[in-house]
């Protein structure tokens, strides 16, 4: 499986969830620019490094300008804390020591004003909300670091569930006494494996089997069950416009094509990843107030015309907009659906959004990538993108029913369940082109290569991994209490390593 992290304001907020973050990668330098503007070009040519500031975290960013022969400036940006570098600019303008532009691969525009002894640009970067960062001018770029050799264990014959705890007990020992999950990080994990009908639940660090994590973007995958629910309920139809399912009058109809509902759980709605009226009042819980008329508010001014030409484009708002609409159309809650659904019918006790007081005791306590104590996130109205928290055991039976969607019900009597055997299968079925050697079904990522199906997640405090095979029959889900970081998501690497040892493959080591 192929890794996809996800984003660049994870850290400012305007973050999320998981898949599909560009950032969290080296990116391969790219000629810059597009649209530029032609005036005073070499006043602003150079190396500017600044840091973005949001409660506790804080993000170095470096911009490179640059001036091609005809005088017209260009540049790159890099993340130099996630490891991003040579990220294409557009629409770079210069005049009057007004500089601006903009980086598309994260739906982030800069905009501001060079100092009179050009030393320093001051101004705002905006991705979602709007965060200040100053620039100041330097000799000479930070050049991106060298990257460490990716290293492989050797493979060894296919593990079945049941073996599985004394491989990982062996693969994971560096990683407990000194890495990852050494006891000064407070870092835990939990891991479900299932293969032909035997499952297991392993808990290491501080975590236990039966904790309970935020499972970021992976609820993506609960959002795209529950419209196929809908739509064998015929409450529904996939190719509805979503400007249907909102409060009337939210926004006008389109002239040419707009989006559907279909093009909101595949991710090719051409929505950004975030809104840019997303300006949390506390970036440690940034989703908590961001309510069903902010989004509305921004439905109504972006409008819902489909582009009429889109490639895959995760977005956190696409499937947030999608998650809202569907609340609509049923007239209850993301999370009261999402139990009517989908959670009581599979038997999940501890799949939810809101934690009674027993689960919150069993509420593991998140970290940032540096190990420092991070707030949980409220999700409102974007509840659909990243809201729910699970633990390992609730999420292997979900992964279980995936696997084997004629079993799904465990609640025959519950509201959803009659339609939850065939609904899982037509989420399952492959719509359109995901990212490079994988196509997309209802918000599940397949890989081309083996089949597997796969979504991951990260919030402030926590990242995960899903990933089910049906032609094998095996699945696994990770859950570890600590994001994402400059090294990438620990949680993904594990899944990786968790799907090599079921194959039989060398498995990415867990050491480095």
């Amino acid at each position: 499986m192929q890794k996809i992290c996800f984003a660049f304001a994870a850290a400012v907020a305007a973050l999320a969830f998981g898949s599909q973050n560009v950032l969290t990668q080296p990116a391969a330098a790219a000629q810059p620019g597009s649209s530029a503007t032609r005036s005073e070009p070499s006043g602003v040519a150079g190396y500017w490094l600044g840091t973005l500031r949001a409660g506790a975290v804080s993000l170095r960013v470096q911009v490179n300008v640059t001036t091609d022969v005809a005088g017209q400036p260009a540049c790159t940006l890099d993340s130099l804390d996630q490891g991003a570098y040579g990220l294409p600019c557009a629409n770079v303008v210069y005049s009057s020591r007004d500089f601006s532009f903009d980086v598309p691969v994260v739906q982030g525009r800069y905009a501001g004003k060079l100092a009179a002894d050009g030393k320093t640009l001051s101004g705002t970067w905006t991705q979602g909300q709007a965060l200040p960062l100053e620039l100041a001018r330097q000799d000479r770029a930070q050049p991106p670091p060298a990257q460490p050799a990716v290293a492989f264990d050797p493979a060894i014959a296919p593990v079945g569930a049941a073996e599985m705890q004394a491989v990982l007990d062996r693969d994971l020992e560096q990683a407990l006494k000194s890495g990852q999950l050494a006891p000064q990080t407070s870092s835990g994990v939990t891991i479900g494996v299932v293969r032909n009908g035997v499952r297991r639940v392993l808990a290491y660090g501080t975590a236990k089997p039966d904790s309970i994590f935020e499972i970021g973007s992976v609820t993506k995958t609960f959002t795209g069950l529950l419209l196929a629910q809908l739509i064998e309920q015929g409450k529904v139809e996939l190719d509805a416009p979503v400007r249907e399912l909102l409060p009337a009058g939210t926004v006008a109809k389109p002239d040419g094509r707009e989006i559907t509902l279909f093009d909101l759980v595949t991710q090719h709605s051409g929505l950004p990843r975030m809104p840019d009226n997303f300006r949390p009042a506390d970036p440690n819980n940034p989703y908590a107030d961001y309510r069903a008329s902010d989004l509305y508010a921004f439905v109504g001014k972006h409008g819902v015309e489909r582009p009429a030409s889109t490639t895959f484009l995760y977005s956190n708002l696409g499937v947030g907009l999608l998650g809202q609409a569907l609340a609509n159309r049923v007239g209850m809650s993301y999370a009261q659906l999402l139990k009517e659904q989908v959670t009581a019918p599979l038997g999940l006790k501890d799949t939810v959004v809101t934690l009674t007081p027993e689960q919150q005791a069993r509420f593991i306590a998140g970290h940032t990538a540096n190990h420092a104590p991070a707030h949980a996130w409220d999700l409102d109205a974007l509840a659909g993108a990243g809201a729910i928290r699970s633990t390992a055991d609730d999420m292997l039976t979900y992964l279980e029913a995936n696997l084997h969607p004629e079993r799904a019900s465990k609640a025959p009597t519950s509201p959803g369940a009659r339609t939850l055997p065939k609904a899982m299968a037509r989420a399952h079925e492959l719509r359109d082109v995901g990212p490079p050697g994988m196509h997309i079904a209802f918000a599940w990522l397949n890989v081309d290569a083996n089949g597997s199906y796969w979504h991951n997640g990260a919030t402030g405090g926590y990242s995960s991994f899903v990933f089910f095979n049906p032609k094998a029959d095996y699945a696994a889900v990770v859950l570890v209490n600590m994001t994402i970081g400059a090294q990438g998501s620990f949680a993904d690497r594990l899944g990786q390593h968790l799907g090599q040892r079921f194959a039989g493959l060398p498995a990415i080591s867990l050491a480095n």
